[in-house]
């Protein structure tokens, strides 16, 4: 198999468009292709700069998860630090983990974040949602959002062995319409994630049940109640911190 390195944009272009597969750090395509078969080449964005940003409202897809720290909102911090061991995230990158990965520990922070995608085709850039990119596989070439008022995340223990461990991530921002705070929720429950939110008037002391009621119609309200004591917990410590007041993380 032959590595290719690309040093810039149009570079990696060239890559795939001669069937390049994309590789990313290899900790999850390696043993599938010990065991159907390596491919004639593959390209890695490591050395491409704009898949290596980590700024204040970006993070590139070759990123590795151990790089993943200020000044990037808590939400992406937290889930980063918890994914896997060390050795894992001195190896595995942002865009494996989100679109590579069945687990994507990174996508529950990243839709909260409402994070807009840049994808690297073989013939363009553009600008796609999360949902496209991990449905169709794309390849990631940059993660880009609006930095939140505040950030939270929790992830419970999980058995070796078992499924997944539920993952709730939320973010606080302000909306865009009447001054108001929307509130944005993701769950992992399983090997599905959920994301959903909801608006309200942050002057004053805001009323966190009704907040949570409000959020109970939409369709994070379907999950579980074990799911729901997690989210109850993560949206009351958060508007806490934010004191109606909307500070910046």
């Amino acid at each position: 198999m032959l590595l290719r390195l690309p040093k810039s944009v149009s570079e990696a272009q060239e890559c795939l468009s001669e069937g390049a597969v994309p590789i990313g750090g290899a900790t999850l395509v390696w043993a599938a292709w010990q065991r159907d078969g390596f491919p004639d080449q593959a390209v890695s964005l490591r050395d491409v700069p704009e898949a290596n940003v980590v700024g204040h409202e970006t993070l590139g897809a070759a990123v590795m998860l151990n790089q993943i720290g200020d000044p990037l909102p808590e939400v992406l911090r937290r889930a980063a630090a918890s994914v896997g061991t060390g050795a894992v995230r001195r190896t595995a990158t942002v865009g494996g983990n989100l679109v590579g990965s069945t687990l994507r520990c990174l996508l529950p922070p990243a839709l909260v974040l409402d994070a807009r995608c840049t994808v690297l085709g073989a013939r363009s850039l553009y600008e796609t949602d999360l949902a496209e990119v991990v449905a169709k596989r794309h390849v990631l070439l940059s993660l880009h959002w609006k930095e939140p008022i505040a950030s939270g995340y929790r992830k419970l223990s999980g058995e070796a062995g078992g499924e997944p461990p539920l993952v709730v991530a939320t973010a606080l921002h302000a909306d865009d319409e009447g001054g108001r705070t929307r509130l944005r929720v993701a769950v992992r429950d399983g090997y599905e994630v959920i994301s959903d939110s909801t608006v309200y008037d942050a002057d004053g002391d805001p009323d966190t049940e009704q907040v949570l009621d409000a959020l109970r119609g939409t369709e994070i309200g379907s999950l579980h109640t074990t799911a729901w004591d997690v989210i109850g917990e993560e949206v009351t410590t958060l508007m806490a911190r934010s004191g109606g007041r909307n500070p910046r993380e």
